[in-house]
C-alpha cells in the first residue's frame, strides 16, 4: 500500500481542531476569514456531541488532513426525498487538481445514498469562480432560480421572539 496515498474517512471528535483549521483556510481563501466566529469547541460540541448536527469526510495524506467535506441531511418537500447539503468543501492548495474534491463529494454522495439520500446540494460564494467552474465540470448544475437569504444575530432573536 502506498503510504503517500490520500485516504478518506468519516471525521471523529479528535478531528475538531483540523476541521476548524480547514474551515479557516477556506475562509481566508475567499477573503471571509473575519466572518468565522466559530472555534474548535463549537465543532466538537455540535458535530460530535450527543445530538450531532453535521458529519464530515476527511481526506488525509500520510496522516495529515488535506481535505474536508462537511455536510448534513436535508429533506426536499418538492421531491419528497431526503438529501445531503454540503456546507464546506476544502482541499489544501498543494492537493488541488488531482481529483480530491470530486472524490470527497462522491464519497459523501455514496454515504448519503446509503442513508436514503437522493440528491446533494451546496452553495458557493458568488465571487468564487474556480469553485463554480469545478462544480460544473463534475456535472452539478447551477440553479439561477433560487437566492439564499439569511437572518442571524439580533435580527434572528427578534424574529424568534415574534413566534409567541
Amino acid at each position: 500500500m502506498n503510504v503517500d496515498a490520500v485516504s478518506l474517512r468519516l471525521a471523529n471528535r479528535r478531528d475538531a481542531d483540523a476541521i476548524h483549521e480547514m474551515i479557516l483556510a477556506l475562509a481566508r481563501e475567499t477573503v471571509d476569514a473575519d466572518k468565522v466566529t466559530s472555534g474548535p469547541s463549537d465543532i466538537l460540541r455540535h458535530g460530535f456531541g450527543t445530538e450531532p448536527l453535521f458529519e464530515a469526510m476527511i481526506a488525509e495524506r500520510g496522516g495529515r488532513p488535506v481535505g474536508l467535506c462537511l455536510f448534513f441531511y436535508t429533506f426536499s418537500t418538492w421531491l419528497g426525498e431526503p438529501g445531503v447539503f454540503v456546507q464546506d468543501l476544502y482541499v489544501a492548495v498543494d492537493e488541488r487538481g488531482r481529483g480530491l474534491g470530486r472524490r470527497l463529494l462522491a464519497s459523501v454522495a455514496r454515504y448519503g445514498r446509503e442513508r436514503r439520500a437522493t440528491h446533494l446540494r451546496l452553495t458557493v460564494e458568488s465571487r468564487n469562480r474556480a469553485a463554480k467552474d469545478f462544480y460544473l465540470r463534475i456535472g452539478m448544475e447551477h440553479r439561477d432560480n433560487e437566492d439564499t437569504y439569511h437572518v442571524g444575530g439580533e435580527a434572528f432573536l427578534n424574529l424568534s421572539a415574534g413566534a409567541s
